[in-house]
């Protein structure tokens, strides 16, 4: 930070009150954009000189907000090899180092092994087909907390065992650190010497819960002395393990991206098991097989809806490469592939949507368009310009589509609540819209209010919701009308990673100010002061992710209930250098390649 930080100290408790505010609030209405316009200062015009006008057909004037083509066209995706015949030898290699796999369980191992066992499969991707066998033995090893000694005297196992228990839901207190700790309460400084327990302590400390002060106190400690590392003499792939770790903590990343670095990392060490590397790998490639063709067949929908094509409606951002790869972010198991289809449909529309109300609509279209999804009759369309009958038919029936499909499989009827989901997604875009026309500026509790909301929250957990649980009870649905709070903070981090990597651009072509700029203006802070204030707004947002996925039950099944693990971490993934959607950045682009369309190597495995 600059030195204008030395004056302003942005505390968790802070960044907690604000996110208390979010997680206690209902739907908000649109009235709130209407108090105190008067009383505030006023920004920029919202058509500002610098700016670009298009004229439509009708002669009015437009914003364009210049987005750049897809570089994914169909003809390349459509191109995108996948082998049958190769597909059937690998899914029976898979079998059979999966069954060798199982019986690594029951071999005699010390509990560091065991524990050191249980996370090589975590990183290598192939965990979840031993679920039971996992839960089982870290239960067994939970047991022996407080009899085995080395679970006491080993940060590096302490750390690790802390970390697996918390991923799969036992409940094991911070306290279980204290032993590492001096005489005044700090960590002892001799675990700087032990950099693999410094690391494992640095990952453990990012599954803290509310309350938790010991785990702040690892998170700092480590990070500072994991960065002051400059000895040459450490281990290469200890060293790059450090740095990966540093640029993003593994509880925050993608796991199957990060599935794919492991793998690299994995086949260079000197005690690495080939079976163990080979299932790894055949199973990344098989699933991205999968994925390969969702992607094709999604590709194929898009191309023959046809949306952008019609000139008024060609300024939206063509993205739908990108908005797969949030669905198969979100969830990547091969069952899953009805899921992805519909959240990437869903994707889709809310990005050209979002397009009409930020650069193109007028106030009074967007208005008409709001009214007319809360109405959700495709025969009350007159008073809208072409272009929205166009998008508003395409949304009425990818939507219709997805409920008779939902009925088919599971004997629900879901169009109440998926249109109630885009009209409450509409009316959040409409506020924003106001705030813009109007030039109004919001404080940071009255934008959040509305941003974790505008960011897609309705119609992504309603869709997610009806998608992908198997059994869809009353009591879910009924509970499912005022989001979990573990959704409210999964879509308030997306609110703000995506704040902090897209917001120099967005308002630079005019847009409502982002919650960097609403503190900003709020606090009369430097940008550097506000941005630090969001990112720590971030990490008390993950506390309560966390807190809510350890502490509440809910009706919810857990492949829903874990979606907001996924929803925090692929904005993370995305928006961590700038905006990896909207611009296409070679970071995104090559989380692409990596993700699904190049193999990992299968170099010395026989099929």
């Amino acid at each position: 930070m600059g030195s204008t930080a030395t004056y302003f100290h942005v505390t968790s408790l802070a960044c907690s009150a604000l996110i208390s505010s979010v997680s206690r609030l209902a739907l908000p209405i649109d009235q709130k954009c209407k108090k105190n316009v008067h009383n505030r200062k006023y920004s920029s015009n919202y058509f500002r000189a610098d700016q670009h006008l298009e004229y439509s057909s009708s002669s009015t004037p437009r914003r364009s907000a210049n987005f750049k083509p897809s570089i994914w066209p169909d003809d390349y995706i459509q191109s995108l090899n996948t082998d049958d015949h190769m597909e059937e030898k690998i899914a029976s290699r898979i079998e059979k180092l999966k069954d060798d796999t199982s019986h690594l369980f029951h071999e005699k191992k010390e509990i560091v092994d065991q524990l050191k066992f249980i996370d090589t499969l975590r990183q290598l991707g192939v965990a979840y087909h031993f679920h039971r066998e996992i839960k089982d033995a870290i239960k067994h090893i939970y047991s022996l907390m407080n009899t085995d000694k080395m679970l006491k005297d080993d940060i590096f196992a302490t750390s690790l065992f802390f970390r697996l228990a918390r991923e799969y839901g036992f409940e094991i207190s911070e306290e279980v650190f204290d032993g590492f700790k001096d005489k005044d309460g700090n960590f002892n400084m001799s675990l700087c010497n032990d950099i693999r327990g410094m690391l494992s302590l640095y990952e453990a400390s990012y599954l803290v819960i509310e309350g938790e002060d010991t785990l702040e106190e690892a998170r700092v400690f480590t990070t500072k002395h994991l960065k002051a590392i400059t000895n040459n003499d450490i281990d290469p792939i200890l060293k790059e393990h450090v740095k990966h770790a540093l640029e993003m903590p593994l509880h925050w990343r993608i796991p199957r991206l990060h599935n794919y670095y492991f793998i690299g990392m994995y086949e260079k060490e000197d005690n690495m098991n080939s079976n163990l590397l080979e299932f790894a790998k055949l199973e990344y490639n098989m699933v991205q097989s999968i994925h390969k063709r969702e992607l094709k067949q999604c590709s194929r929908w898009w191309t023959k809806l046809g949306l952008l094509n019609y000139e008024d409606i060609s300024f939206s951002r063509d993205r739908l490469v990108e908005n797969y790869l949030f669905a198969m972010g979100w969830e990547s198991r091969a069952k899953f592939s009805f899921f992805r289809e519909i959240l990437t449909k869903v994707n889709c529309l809310v990005t050209v949507i979002d397009d009409i109300y930020d650069v193109y609509g007028t106030l009074n279209e967007l208005e008409q368009f709001t009214a007319a999804v809360d109405r959700w009759d495709a025969n009350a369309l007159d008073n809208l310009p072409k272009y929205m009958k166009i998008c508003f038919l395409a949304l009425f029936n990818t939507t219709n589509d997805t409920a008779y499909k939902v009925l088919k499989m599971k004997d629900v009827n879901c169009i109440p609540y998926l249109k109630k989901a885009w009209a409450e997604l509409c009316r959040a875009y409409f506020v924003e819209a106001k705030w813009a026309h109007s030039n109004y500026q919001p404080t940071i509790k009255e934008y959040l209010e509305n941003g974790w909301i505008s960011i897609c929250a309705p119609p992504a957990v309603i869709h997610s919701f009806v998608c992908i649980t198997e059994f869809i009870s009353e009591e879910a649905l009924e509970c499912l009308e005022n989001y979990p709070t573990v959704m409210r903070q999964a879509f308030l981090i997306f609110r703000l990673c995506d704040d902090l990597g897209t917001s120099t651009e967005e308002m630079n072509r005019g847009d409502v100010m982002k919650s960097i700029q609403c503190y900003m203006h709020e606090k009369a802070v430097s940008e550097v002061i506000a941005r630090d204030y969001i990112r720590g707004t971030i990490r008390e947002a993950w506390k309560k992710l966390n807190t809510s996925l350890l502490t509440t039950s809910s009706p919810f099944e857990e492949s829903f209930i874990n979606l907001a693990l996924s929803i925090a971490r692929m904005a993370h993934c995305i928006y961590e250098h700038g905006d990896g959607y909207g611009e296409q950045n070679h970071e995104t682009k090559d989380g692409v390649i990596s993700l699904l369309i190049e193999p990992v190597s299968l170099d010395k495995i026989e099929l």
